[in-house]
């Protein structure tokens, strides 16, 4: 079976826009949204595990929308995954994506925002970066309220890498890889970090 090039540039609008998925995750969250701060043109679509968990964080919805257009999971069908279909997002980020939207992801169920975007994303081979949390025997994270020590079970590690197989996906395991797939993303759009990115 040959696997379709991802979409040429000329197939999205000139000012298609970075759709950056918010799932449940405390993860690196506060980190991730500030590289979302720093990309061009850039929306924030939240399931509604992400819009619970970004204000304890210190994102309410008011303090998002100063920066993003916002995009909340308020349909049972994605409506909002239309706007792929009209060229209106080149990049689908899912960051940080808990263990349960890696495992939706992985194994094709789409019952979400994010998990939508992701599937029809691929469906027509537009490129996702998705930041796992679960890659590591020992990931330590930030709860609201302290550090914590989290052991991810075998199958949560299973996920992570049947998911880093699959077509016109880019699965980073840290911020670093992070930012480096971004930059790489930035590079083939010909686009560029609106402020220092370091």
């Amino acid at each position: 079976m040959s696997v379709e090039p991802a979409r040429q540039l000329t197939d999205f609008k000139p000012d298609a826009r970075f759709a950056w998925c918010v799932t449940g995750s405390g993860h690196l969250i506060e980190e991730s949204i500030a590289l979302a701060l720093q990309l061009p043109r850039t929306d924030l679509l939240l399931s509604r595990a992400g819009e619970e968990v970004l204000p304890l964080y210190g994102w309410p919805l008011a303090r998002l929308r100063e920066h993003f257009r916002v995009i909340r999971d308020n349909s049972a069908s994605g409506v909002p995954v239309g706007m792929l279909y009209h060229g209106m997002y080149h990049t689908v980020v899912i960051a940080p994506a808990t263990s349960n939207t890696v495992a939706k992801c992985a194994f094709g169920i789409s019952d979400t925002l994010p998990t939508n975007m992701y599937a029809q994303a691929g469906k027509q081979c537009i490129p996702g970066i998705v930041f796992a949390c679960d890659t590591e025997p020992t990931v330590i994270t930030q709860s609201p309220d302290e550090w914590v020590e989290l052991r991810p079970r075998a199958i949560e590690l299973e996920n992570v890498a049947r998911l880093a197989r699959f077509e016109h996906t880019t699965l980073v395991s840290s911020l670093d890889d992070l930012k480096a797939a971004l930059d790489d993303r930035l590079a083939t759009l010909d686009l560029a970090w609106t402020t220092s990115s370091s």
